[in-house]
């Protein structure tokens, strides 16, 4: 296999990852609003994915600087033409660090109170934004024969980028409440399980839609194995719920976020960002990559550390596995 080929599969299996351990901490962040009825189960539901919400994102850093090294035509007319929305995720993103951190900095109410209004709307956003943008890379967006995005901020907000931004905020809010009644326990968990059960009823319409709309549109016979088993795992997940068994739906909930995001990249090779104007202005694995001698540099680097960053990543969801409740929260003054 060509290595840009070979890139091309790894970006693809970064976003996969970042989409599964990000979209359950958006999930949490939009259900602190939601499923939290006092401030002390606002502590909790935070509290679990306090050891790990940034681990999560290097996910996207490295997702990122992946496709700026391996593919920088596709990082620069990416980058320039949906600069708006990805400067929203970006400031969204650094505000949401700074309410986990500063949210306790002070105990006045009305202190706390703001950053949790700022934790709920930059997870929000983010989980919406996300799927607009890849809905409109898998579509395709008008580049010149310069490889140069020429349309404007309205024309990403398409019917089909929408519904792709309502399936991954829907979905990742899913994600998050089923991780939420793995990771607590008394009466959190048990509202935390129904509510799952009634956004994944939601979801699974709002995804099943989206993803046939794909299939018809842009898919193969390989991206049609992937949407069934992204279908067949929602289902999966949605049942499991039902029944309690949270481990086994966090598990298929996270497949269906990966059989997805598979689906997407799968749609769109071998080009990496279609053009709407002309097809042949189209950026492709091949004319948007850099030298191969770059991408035998970058692939000896990512097969020496990617090992450590899985290992060093799974040895932190290990240590704070247990489950928490209000009853293990220390003291607010402390």
């Amino acid at each position: 296999m060509e290595l840009h080929n070979v890139w091309f599969v790894l970006i693809a299996v970064l976003w996969i990852g970042y989409f599964f351990l990000e979209g359950f901490d958006f999930g949490v962040g939009v259900l602190t609003k939601v499923l939290a009825r006092d401030r002390a189960e606002k502590r909790v539901l935070i509290n679990t994915i306090g050891p790990v919400w940034d681990g999560n994102e290097v996910w996207l850093l490295t997702a990122g600087g992946a496709t700026f090294a391996a593919f920088p035509e596709w990082y620069a007319t990416l980058f320039s033409g949906f600069y708006l929305p990805l400067l929203i995720i970006l400031v969204c993103l650094i505000v949401r660090g700074v309410a986990f951190e500063y949210r306790v900095k002070r105990a006045e109410e009305s202190w706390q109170r703001n950053w949790e209004q700022a934790i709920f709307w930059t997870s929000l956003i983010p989980a919406l934004l996300w799927g607009v943008a890849f809905g409109n890379i898998v579509r395709g967006v008008k580049i010149d024969a310069q490889k140069e995005y020429v349309g404007t901020f309205w024309d990403l907000l398409n019917p089909y980028a929408i519904l792709g931004g309502l399936v991954t905020l829907t979905l990742f809010t899913f994600h998050g409440a089923v991780f939420a009644a793995l990771k607590t326990v008394g009466d959190i968990r048990a509202r935390a399980r129904s509510l799952a059960l009634r956004l994944g009823l939601i979801t699974a319409a709002l995804a099943l839609g989206f993803l046939i709309w794909t299939q018809a549109d842009k898919g193969d016979g390989w991206s049609l194995v992937a949407m069934l088993v992204a279908v067949v795992a929602l289902v999966g997940a949605i049942g499991a719920i039902k029944v309690g068994r949270e481990g086994w739906s966090f598990a298929l909930s996270g497949i269906t976020i990966a059989a997805a995001v598979a689906m997407l990249f799968l749609t769109l090779f071998p080009n990496v960002m279609p053009s709407s104007l002309d097809p042949a202005w189209s950026l492709t694995v091949t004319n948007a990559s850099s030298s191969p001698y770059t991408l035998k540099i970058m692939t000896w680097c990512a097969a020496i550390a990617t090992p450590l960053v899985l290992l060093y990543q799974s040895w932190t969801y290990w240590v704070f596995r247990k489950r928490i409740g209000t009853q293990h929260l220390a003291d607010a003054a402390h």
